[in-house]
């Protein structure tokens, strides 16, 4: 792990997205699934990534998180899964961004997949991250 031991707390804001592409049947069933409703198994699996991050990103640090909020949106072709990670910390939160997005996408496919074998997670990527040594990016 890389030390970061001499830099400064500060409040670091991290953000990411990614999709699930899904039949138009699917996306209608998204709340009647035989196992439930896909959006709120997805919306606590990414919570729970986000917080299990360091146990599954070997070099991740471990990191007290303030805030982990998931937005989760049908489209016209699938789903849109939006996170969105705060922590008071020493370095950033980019990795919880990513793993809540893809947990949740993961966690959303598993819902599916009785009813559309051929679900795609795609185009996970980071959208923004502020605070820090390094300042902010944007997409």
């Amino acid at each position: 792990m890389v030390d970061v031991s001499e830099k400064p707390t500060t409040r670091r804001i991290a953000e990411a997205s990614c999709r699930v592409l899904l039949l138009p049947d699917t996306i209608s069933r998204l709340s009647t699934l035989p196992k439930g409703d896909a959006i709120a198994v997805a919306r606590l699996a990414g919570v729970l990534g986000a917080k299990e991050t360091a146990r599954l990103i070997p070099l991740a640090h471990t990191l007290l998180l303030d805030q982990v909020d998931l937005d989760i949106e049908p489209t016209e072709d699938g789903v849109e899964i939006r996170s969105r990670v705060i922590v008071n910390g020493r370095t950033g939160a980019e990795m919880e961004a990513l793993v809540a997005c893809s947990t949740a996408a993961l966690a959303l496919y598993d819902m599916v997949k009785a009813v559309d074998k051929g679900a795609v997670v795609t185009d996970l990527r980071l959208e923004r991250k502020s605070g820090g040594v390094h300042g902010s990016y944007e997409r």
